[in-house]
């Protein structure tokens, strides 16, 4: 399908309005060529007369069409941005008219909606004001307002307590025992790396020792750890301690709230592995299912079962652990609207701490079910995360985290659900993006955050873990960025 811009550029927020309605096809780039308005293509273009810009959308969709105009004068503040926002606008209800679907986030493509609720309420807006602004300017539905709204309000609190001087810790073990077929984070097959994991281990801990220095002589403390990979019990219990004594040993672990090591995969779950990471300090562990339905679980190339999943979870709590997290995602291949609900309710009747709902990236589920865009776009994702989130509610969890990524199934997000009193910190701090976050591990990426200047700046590791131990001099090198940040606050 072709976008074709005339008097504009706005490709970048237009192709993502697109996305929402056909996600898995690519789209090909045309400026200043109408001609070019044949077969399936989207016509976006801004023209100036005199003291008025007249904005136009026209679509054609397997021999339909649509379109849409509006007008603005050319004297409106942030002029640019709100042509852009108005074509936007223009493009999903074409699109809407031409395939009947309303994606309910509406024109919102970024991954932290919540985000834009939160400014809004630091604004002094009611929550009948925000609700008319978000259907207004963005076309977002009551229902994601509201759960917008409701994780705000979960957060409100636990953000008024971060201290600017804190960090979260997070430690990258990008091992797995076999590679899911949705997954997108850098993690590595352990059959095909084993060899590799004693240095991986002795490297980072000298990275781990490297990073505790730097943060000492800035002055910042962790005021969270957070295990992630990967999947860090993939780590013999040896590994374990020996990564998690480092941290204890080089840090100041006394202002530390919170501390998470994934145990994502049940089959990596054991008892020595558990009673190692309570020992060595984690109060909080994630116990991850994916899905209760095995069929499910073959087809993403999951190794464990549903019975595995019941026996990793009743051994963390027999060993005591404060917060259990749970992961579930929505559209999956070969699940079905009763085998997610299925999932969901014994979830809840495990009395799960966090409950965590994700939506499989459409990417990915085109690529898992060799599925074309039209089979994509009749997703059943939203039936099942609107389910959840009325279980999860009457059941008295309350959303605290919510992201978004491009290419979700039926336009969805990713909701964490917590019990009161167990929200997680470090992901609600990395999700509104109010707190730096050091990376240590292949494929962490630092993120230096200084709220008051409202600058951002990031620092990468590399990426896999051959070139993390190949290029660590290097590594260890860009650390002095950090310093470097710190010094300009």
């Amino acid at each position: 399908m072709k976008l074709i811009f005339c008097g504009n550029d706005f490709k970048y927020e237009c192709e993502g309005v697109m996305k929402l309605f056909i996600p898995a096809q690519r789209f090909e780039m045309v400026y200043e060529d109408p001609s070019q308005a044949q077969g399936d293509y989207a016509l976006i273009s801004r023209e100036v007369n005199g003291d008025t810009v007249f904005l136009a959308v026209r679509c054609s969709y397997k021999g339909s069409e649509s379109e849409q105009q509006d007008t603005l004068p050319v004297s409106t503040p942030d002029y640019d941005d709100e042509c852009e926002m108005t074509l936007c606008r223009l493009l999903y209800r074409a699109m809407s008219a031409l395939t009947g679907m309303s994606p309910e986030w509406g024109i919102i493509t970024g991954i932290r909606p919540v985000k834009r609720v939160n400014l809004l309420l630091s604004r002094g807006m009611s929550e009948s004001e925000i609700r008319a602004h978000m259907r207004s300017r963005y076309l977002c539905s009551d229902k994601k307002t509201d759960i917008a709204l409701k994780t705000a309000c979960t957060q409100e609190k636990i953000l008024s307590t971060l201290d600017s001087r804190s960090f979260g810790l997070y430690v990258s073990i990008p091992f797995c025992p076999t590679r899911c077929s949705y997954c997108s984070f850098v993690s590595t097959a352990i059959e095909g790396c084993a060899k590799m994991i004693p240095e991986y281990v002795r490297q980072l801990c000298e990275e781990i020792e490297y990073t505790a220095k730097i943060c000492k002589n800035i002055g910042i403390y962790p005021d969270s750890v957070y295990f992630g990979g990967g999947t860090p019990t993939t780590l013999s219990a040896s590994q374990l301690e020996a990564v998690m004594g480092r941290i204890e040993s080089c840090f100041d672990l006394g202002r530390v709230r919170e501390y998470t090591v994934e145990a994502g995969r049940p089959d990596t779950v054991t008892l020595d592995k558990l009673e190692t990471i309570k020992r060595m300090g984690a109060g909080r562990v994630s116990i991850n299912p994916q899905s209760l339905n095995d069929n499910v679980l073959r087809a993403i190339g999951r190794r464990h079962t549903a019975e595995q999943f019941f026996e990793a979870f009743d051994l963390a709590k027999s060993v005591g652990f404060d917060v259990i997290n749970t992961d579930i995602i929505a559209g999956l291949p070969e699940d079905t609207q009763e085998s997610f609900e299925n999932t969901v309710d014994t979830l809840i009747s495990k009395k799960a701490d966090n409950i965590t709902v994700h939506t499989l990236s459409i990417k990915r589920a085109a690529r898992l079910n060799h599925e074309g865009a039209d089979e994509v776009l009749h997703s059943p994702a939203g039936k099942m995360v609107d389910y959840a989130t009325g279980r999860l509610l009457e059941s008295g969890y309350s959303p605290y985290y919510l992201y978004r990524q491009k290419n979700m199934s039926d336009n969805q997000e990713n909701i964490g659900w917590a019990k009161p009193g167990k929200e997680s910190l470090y992901n609600i701090y990395i999700m509104e993006e109010v707190q730096t976050i050091i990376a240590v591990g292949a494929g962490g990426s630092t993120k230096l955050v200084d709220t008051q200047g409202k600058r951002l700046e990031r620092v990468f590791n590399y990426k896999y873990p051959n070139e993390y131990l190949k290029g660590f001099d290097e590594m260890i090198r860009r650390k002095s960025e950090i310093e470097e940040f710190y010094e300009k606050k």
